[in-house]
């Protein structure tokens, strides 16, 4: 209890609670842009969390995972188009609502009970770290090595239909996980004689180029705003809220069923909204106006969701298996922080996981209010037109980028991470699955070392591995033959024709690439030390598995074959480098002004003043972080003469 007051008194300090605040604004922002999500935002905040007390850093963390499920409400309802994957059922309803001049009511009831979910969703983590404690603290480097394998295994629910896809694009990020120096023996690995390589890639750049790019490329490419039409607010604000406390056990059972379903890796923000929806609909006595404007359609998704982010810190928190793409990035927040999932945060660092806790249930308070309080001037920014935000957003990618390790390798590297992003995104490849394979890459070859270590090869007897890798096992084998279940049933219900599976150019490129990635690094690894070679010789054979069996599936297996057309994606990629090597060789600060000016005044068609003011903006900001965290940017040839006289003034 001790423990827990005193975390309390942490988070209400005035520092954690404007750095709170800072993160509850940015996950608003990144929730209200389609595509972004948690994976983005995390990443984009992961720059500025060095050198920060834990306590601090992992509280304006919390403030961004806890109110994006809030924030992508507003397109939701507004227009149709789900924020994020956990709000996809909210459109059901809250889109209809809006049509008929309730969209103020739906947003109010929707910001009022993702709070109460949030709030119930801390309280059941809180609950399972007592409840969990002993059995986490019984746990050996074996077993957590298993954990982690599990934590690898939720790639199943992650392929989108296809587990080839998704263990191919698993073993792919923990083979890139390994580049760099080995923890057992020291030796490098998979660098190319590049000096940048050598400690390996930074987690920040991954997630920037496998999610954040890859979204704002898409997003150019159709180059209109966010809403196409505008949809009135109409009246109702009260009435949501009262709508809520008239469906209390409605919101109450969502947002423990949330709670326990965000605990399970794999399942997350992705399934929760449909499976509520279908509670409410199922369990209500007249189901007939769900899915034409029914309120309690709004209101069981949202109190799921939130409680869905605080469940899915149970299994990060505890065991650092992370049960979704931005679980990941948090762990590997944890991780630049000093902080090792697992006993310590139970034991050692108990009240840093109480200042999670507190931290949860505060920012869904927040982010909810402010939500209620300025749904009007928030929902416009879903009126901008993209191409406008474009520029911000990109300096920001840029901005967080550098800060890895300070030089061009993080801007050349984002860019090839960003390649392959496009292309995963194009022919449906699961790039969550690919982050969590990178994440987990340095966790799983520390304790696979330690096991060996501690315990010679008899560690695979102990009663713990066994139970684990039968769950793993089990996580393999029970999706397909339940999918099998479903189909044959569907089949008896009803006579359909079987939709062929789709493939594409992209599809074939990307397996073509990563089956060379893979036979390369054999190559590389073959003759060096055992314990060197041994981790990265699973990813090798996940990744060369996978890569045939998709050869196999897409030459006997009749596929769908799709146009694919990249060319406008392939377009900025390249103008990326161009800009990445302006920023090198003309100067930060300078390209970063021409760029924007150029950007906006022919591409988004902004007038030169509108054009000149965001170009500026962007420019003070830069200058205002570079003297905040004593940043030294790539000068080039043109900064020296921007830097030198507002140096001799301040």
């Amino acid at each position: 209890m001790t423990v827990l007051l005193s975390a309390l008194d942490q988070i209400l300090s005035f520092t954690h609670f404007i750095y709170l605040l800072g993160g509850v604004l940015v996950g608003l922002v990144v929730g209200i842009i389609p595509g972004l999500g948690g994976i983005a935002g995390m990443s984009l905040l992961l720059p500025f969390i060095y050198g920060m007390e834990p306590s601090v850093g992992l509280g304006m963390l919390m403030g961004l995972v806890a109110v994006i499920p809030t924030g992508d409400t507003f397109t939701s309802v507004l227009m149709g188009i789900p924020g994020s994957s956990s709000s996809q059922a909210t459109v059901m309803d809250g889109f209809p609502l809006a049509k008929k001049g309730q969209a103020a009511r739906a947003l109010s009831a929707a910001f009022m009970c993702s709070m109460i979910g949030g709030v119930v969703g801390a309280i059941v983590l809180s609950v399972f770290i007592l409840v969990a404690r002993p059995i986490v603290l019984s746990f050996s480097s074996a077993e957590l090595f298993m954990l982690t394998l599990l934590g690898l295994s939720v790639v199943a629910a992650l392929s989108g239909g296809n587990i080839f896809k998704g263990l191919a694009a698993c073993g792919f990020g923990l083979l890139v996980g390994s580049v760099g120096s080995a923890p057992a023996t020291g030796e490098f690995r998979f660098t190319l004689g590049i000096d940048y390589l050598y400690d390996g890639i930074p987690l920040v750049v991954v997630g920037l180029g496998i999610f954040a790019l890859p979204e704002i490329i898409s997003l150019l490419v159709q180059n209109k705003a966010i809403a196409s039409t505008p949809n009135k607010l109409g009246h109702g604000l009260k009435q949501g809220i009262k709508d809520v406390f008239q469906n209390l056990p409605l919101v109450g059972k969502s947002s423990i069923f949330g709670s326990l379903v965000g605990a399970i890796p794999g399942l997350g923000g992705s399934v929760v909204d449909w499976m509520t929806y279908s509670f409410a609909m199922n369990s209500s006595k007249d189901s007939s106006q769900f899915g034409k404007g029914d309120i309690r359609g709004v209101i069981a998704p949202e109190s799921a969701n939130n409680a869905c982010a605080s469940g899915s810190m149970i299994p990060t928190l505890l065991f650092g298996i992370p049960g979704s793409g931005s679980a990941a990035v948090f762990l590997g927040g944890m991780l630049l922080l000093g902080l090792q999932p697992g006993v310590s945060m139970i034991t050692t660092h108990l009240d840093l996981t109480y200042t999670i806790i507190w931290s949860l249930a505060l920012a869904n308070i927040l982010g909810a209010v402010f939500c209620i309080c300025f749904t009007r001037p928030i929902s416009l920014l879903t009126y901008v037109k993209f191409s406008i935000l474009a520029p911000i957003i990109l300096t920001l990618i840029l901005f967080a980028a550098y800060q890895a390790t300070r030089s061009l390798g993080d801007f050349i590297v984002l860019g090839v991470i960003a390649t392959i992003g496009v292309l995963m995104k194009d022919a449906g490849w699961p790039r969550p699955a690919f982050l969590i394979g990178f994440v987990l890459s340095s966790g799983a070859e520390n304790y696979f070392f330690q096991s060996i270590q501690f315990y010679g090869y008899s560690w695979f007897e102990r009663p713990g591995v066994i139970i684990i890798a039968l769950l793993i096992l089990l996580g393999f084998v029970l999706p397909p033959i339940l999918k099998s279940r479903r189909k044959a049933q569907k089949d008896e219900d009803q006579a359909t024709e079987k939709a062929l599976p789709v493939t594409s150019v992209t599809d074939l490129i990307l397996i073509l690439f990563i089956t060379s990635a893979g036979a390369y690094a054999l190559f590389k690894i073959w003759d060096m030390s055992t314990l060197t070679k041994a981790f990265p010789l699973i990813a090798i054979a996940i990744v060369l598995f996978s890569c045939i069996a998709l050869l196999i599936q897409r030459y006997k297996v009749k596929h769908q074959k799709v146009a694919t057309n990249i060319r406008l994606e392939a377009c900025y990629i390249i103008g990326f480098f161009f800009i990445a090597c302006g920023y090198y060789y003309l100067g930060f600060i300078s390209t970063t002004f021409i760029f924007s000016l150029l950007f906006l005044s022919y591409l988004a068609k902004a007038s030169w003043l509108k054009s000149l003011i965001i170009s500026f903006c962007l420019v003070v900001f830069l200058l205002v972080m570079r003297h905040i965290m004593h940043i030294d940017y790539p000068e080039g040839f043109l900064d020296p003469y921007i830097l030198t006289p507002i140096d001799k003034i301040f």
